[in-house]
């Protein structure tokens, strides 16, 4: 499905919020975005369309995947990065192109009161260089009228590309995606094989990807916006203040320079902003890191689901259910979650009558199951995320699985009562 295809089928499903009258890019866009929380469509900024929280619940994702919400975990663990890309000549990103480049024309927004400059947050960035590609989304500061500040995070791929290029001195080519198909933007988020990105698109879609070629050689996909430029080979600038998952700033770093040199849009293009701690930027965050936990966890148990919780930014928290054979399951499932997720931080282990996506449920199971001398794990000076603030400077963390399922020897009693199905007389 299309991009448009899924703002109308959010239309009609009655889950879109539309803003027809004029509203700001510098806050006000981003204030109503967060107090909506819903699918919501501007219609005029500074007389341009724009859309965020497109992926803001697991019901869009749901949707966008074609499967129930407790679903998403499986079909994502069983698709593999093997389906068609084609290449063709013409694209509807092609309708305008213009060469004479002005960012400031676009309904890039700034969101916060300590950020750097307006920001682009959704936008894939496709970069090619040595015969390899790499498409990831990343986060693009202003910082000129035809020049954004990249953070690019070391060792991932679009920071290796650049690093080989600047080692030639020589610029790095790349394209920036706004609103693709959104199940070729979230798979740029996902850690897969290099350069695999599109193919795992394709086959996550059940259809091929195409793909046309930009005049700097760096081939994308149809999109409503395509940015098209190079990273300077030796450029840097402050890029920051920005906030990132967690709700809290970001440090300020010296980061590589892209000059746009063209762009291209559909005619009406309808800009995609991703907003800051949001609940869209959390889901593409963790979501591609479930099924790394789910089948991570299958190697050493039965696992049934995983989640990655919102109160734990999608990021840091993690639930996972198992159908629990021996005593030592939970707490090889607890190693096997953080192994697969280094970021990961705290980790419940439950079982299959407790609902993963209510937390209620998950903090019962705590309450009525855990002993803490047997149950809690703690594991320090282990490598951790540079976006938790309570982690130490040179990125190390403790990290605490809990156990929370029940003995298996004493189940009974921690039997839940059921109400039956009928009225007894």
């Amino acid at each position: 499905m299309s991009f448009r295809d899924f703002i109308d089928h959010l239309r009609t499903s009655g889950r879109l919020v539309e803003v027809t009258e004029p509203v700001s890019k510098v806050f006000e866009a981003p204030r109503l975005a967060k107090k909506s929380n819903a699918p919501i469509l501007f219609h005029d900024i500074d007389g341009q369309k724009a859309i965020m929280n497109l992926l803001g619940s697991r019901d869009e994702l749901a949707d966008m995947f074609g499967v129930p919400k407790d679903g998403i975990i499986q079909r994502l663990s069983d698709i593999r990065p093997d389906g068609e890309v084609k290449i063709v000549d013409t694209s509807p990103t092609m309708e305008v192109i213009e060469n004479d480049v002005d960012l400031s024309k676009l309904p890039l927004m700034t969101h916060f009161e300590k950020d750097g400059g307006p920001y682009i947050t959704a936008g894939v960035v496709v970069s090619e260089y040595g015969g390899m590609m790499n498409a990831s989304i990343h986060r693009l500061m202003v910082v000129g009228k035809d020049k954004l500040a990249a953070r690019l995070v070391p060792p991932r791929h679009s920071y290796v590309l650049h690093k080989k290029a600047a080692e030639n001195n020589e610029p790095l080519p790349v394209a920036i995606v706004l609103g693709a198909d959104p199940v070729i933007t979230f798979a740029s988020t996902t850690r897969v094989p290099a350069g695999k990105e599109f193919e795992y698109a394709a086959a996550l879609r059940g259809a091929p990807v195409e793909l046309f070629e930009c005049e700097n050689g760096v081939k994308v996909p149809h999109a409503e916006i395509i940015l098209e430029g190079y990273v300077d080979p030796t450029e840097r600038v402050d890029e920051g203040p920005f906030v990132d998952i967690t709700g809290t700033y970001d440090l300020v770093r010296k980061e590589p320079v892209i000059t746009i040199t063209k762009i291209m849009h559909r005619k009406d293009p309808i800009y995609h902003g991703i907003l800051p701690a949001g609940a869209e930027h959390l889901l593409m965050m963790g979501v591609p890191y479930e099924p790394k936990i789910y089948n991570a966890v299958a190697e050493v148990t039965t696992v049934k689901n995983v989640v990655l919780t919102e109160g734990g930014c999608c990021y840091l928290h993690a639930v996972v259910q198992i159908e629990k054979q021996t005593e030592g399951d939970a707490k090889n499932a607890i190693m096997a979650a953080f192994a697969a997720h280094t970021s990961l931080k705290h980790v419940v282990i439950v079982d299959e009558d407790i609902d993963i996506f209510n937390i209620m449920d998950v903090e019962f199971a705590i309450a009525t199951r855990v002993k803490a001398d047997l149950d809690v794990m703690i594991i320090p000076n282990v490598r951790g995320s540079s976006l938790d603030p309570r982690g130490s400077p040179d990125g190390t963390t403790t990290k605490m699985g809990i156990d929370a399922t029940k003995v298996l020897a004493e189940k009974e009693i921690f039997e839940r009562a059921k109400m039956p199905d009928v009225l007894l007389l």
